[in-house]
């Protein structure tokens, strides 16, 4: 098939929006672009409102779209979150104890040397009484032999065997990494094996999305390494879609940079993705990406990510001091119904609304029950009206928020910008309400409180541009050292990037601008640069698409 006619469809799910951008395959101009908020407890109805806006704007019929391109961050997010399926681990040969993200883990007896020969014979006893502790306590295994790239014979044979005795999906390390070293390919598989629900599950929504509207016909799901794959790979090799979202930034910054190196800067609600170009082109980490706590052979684009964005949770804890990040909250002045900030907003476990979300009705939690009857409250509130502890109810609303049945509602950055008038789009009157009252615990008004935030947002991006930068050039971690650069009494110094700035989503514009002048370095905002990791998607599809069919 043509990609040189008619249009294409760039798609991002992120963790706070989901962007659409719609191509004109000829000229490689952007039709129509489209955001709506990221829906977790139903992805797909994120993707379709988001997808429904961008077709409605550019009237292109279904009949002229001949690809569509995925990027996502869900691998990422379901690493961080401990997401994904319960996987139970073989080991063949002789290995040490290793650490990984499974259930359960048996050793077993077997393996081959690197010239292919049998080490040991395979212990089917053992394999069979492992897989029958096994069953009914995982989702899927893993089997990962002693040099099985030589001779995969015994992952073979073990996975035979759990299928005939428990048909639950089976990933062998030899099919998914060709290379040395048995704990980094048995950490890829292991990571095959729990994203795949996952990422099987946001496919399906995808496919029913696309197939609903007849926009099928090829569609590509973006790696880490910025290449494309099928639908059907990026189930069974869900590991690679790590740092897919960085992967498409980096692939835009390459394209829409004004040098050939610079650093790509993606500020999104919820985290902040930074990644570098060298010679026009991603860095790639071609060795294998570390995922979490675990070293691995996945390829994927060489990044930093902070989490810190336009809705970054931006409170004063119990001890007065103001902190921004890690968490997201929904800002204020996008709250919609809450009580006035006057009568609530302070400290601690003040310093937050929980309310129901979209999937609060028919749920019997008692946190839910108490904010039906009583309406948004916040989580000292909700603690005395349900009778729990602080530490029993953080984890049954971190598991409720994941799940959108409630939402956590703050001052954020992007409350900050409108109490300042830079953005206009919510009720800024709320947030000019919280401001002030949070403002006065350190002698400030409302817009002395929103520039105190703004500054620390810049601050944290400003760290980690410089951390990602020191790591790569110099080696070593120094976040230490630059954290601390301003408030030592003893040394100071004042860093330079040489090097422009790239920045992407729709916060970058008020928040790099000034980073790139304490930097000493510019910073550009391509056109369309609100949805670039989209942009980016679908631009590294047509033109692998392209070079294929030359």
């Amino acid at each position: 098939m043509s990609f040189s006619s008619g249009y294409a469809i760039g798609i991002d799910t992120g963790g706070t929006y989901t962007d659409t951008v719609i191509l004109n395959c000829a000229d490689l101009s952007v039709i129509a672009t489209a955001k709506s908020p990221t829906t977790h407890h139903d992805l797909s109805l994120g993707l379709a409102a988001s997808l429904d806006k961008a077709i409605s704007e550019s009237g292109v019929g279904p009949e002229d779209v001949n690809l569509v391109s995925v990027s996502t961050t869900l691998a990422t997010n379901a690493v961080v979150e401990g997401k994904g399926s319960r996987v139970g681990l073989f080991m063949i040969g002789d290995v040490k104890a290793l650490k990984l993200p499974v259930v359960t883990m048996r050793f077993i007896q077997g393996g081959h040397k690197i010239t292919g020969a049998e080490d040991d014979p395979l212990d089917i006893e053992s394999l069979v009484d492992g897989i029958n502790d096994m069953r009914g306590h995982v989702d899927s295994y893993a089997v990962c032999g002693a040099m099985s790239i030589k001779n995969p014979a015994h992952e073979l044979i073990a996975a035979k065997a759990i299928s005939l005795t428990d048909p639950k999906p089976v990933f062998c390390s030899h099919a998914v990494s060709t290379r040395a070293g048995q704990r980094e390919r048995a950490a890829t598989t292991v990571l095959n094996a729990r994203l795949m629900p996952v990422m099987k599950d946001f496919l399906a929504g995808v496919g029913k999305a696309l197939d609903e509207r007849g926009l099928g016909k090829v569609v590509v799901v973006v790696r880490g390494n910025a290449t494309p794959m099928s639908m059907e790979e990026a189930v069974q090799r869900a590991a690679d879609t790590f740092a897919s979202g960085p992967a498409s930034t980096a692939y835009y910054g390459s394209l829409y940079s004004p040098a050939k190196d610079a650093l790509i800067v993606d500020v999104g609600g919820t985290t902040t993705d930074v990644t570098l170009i060298r010679d026009s082109r991603p860095t790639i980490q071609e060795s294998g990406s570390i995922i979490g706590d675990w070293e691995t052979h996945v390829e994927a684009v060489e990044m930093f990510t902070v989490g810190i964005g336009g809705d970054s949770f931006s409170r004063i804890n119990r001890s007065g001091k103001l902190e921004v990040g890690p968490g997201r909250v929904v800002p204020l002045c996008m709250a919609g119904e809450i009580p006035a900030p006057a009568d609530w907003i302070g400290r601690g476990h003040d310093s937050h609304l929980i309310k129901p979300g979209p999937s609060a009705a028919g749920s019997e939690d008692p946190a839910i029950v108490f904010l039906k009857e009583n309406g948004p409250a916040t989580f000292s509130r909700v603690m005395e009206g349900v009778g729990a502890g602080e530490i029993r109810l953080t984890g049954i609303i971190a598991g409720l928020v994941r799940e959108q049945i409630v939402e956590e509602v703050g001052f954020t950055p992007t409350d900050a910008l409108h109490v300042l008038g830079e953005l206009a789009i919510g009720d800024p009157s709320v947030s000019v309400a919280a401001a002030g009252v949070l403002g006065a615990e350190f002698g400030l008004d409302a817009e002395g409180f929103a520039h105190m935030v703004l500054e620390e947002t810049r601050l944290k991006i400003e760290n980690a541009m410089l951390e990602h930068i020191i790591r790569k050039e110099i080696g070593g971690n120094m976040a230490g050292i630059i954290a601390g650069r301003s408030s030592s009494p003893l040394v100071s110094f004042e860093p330079s990037l040489n090097l422009p700035i790239v920045g992407i989503g729709a916060a970058a514009g008020k928040l790099l601008p000034e980073v790139a002048r304490r930097l000493h370095t510019e910073a550009v905002f391509p056109e369309h640069h609100e949805v670039g990791n989209a942009l980016g998607a679908v631009r590294m599809a047509l033109d692998s698409m392209n070079k294929e069919n030359e």
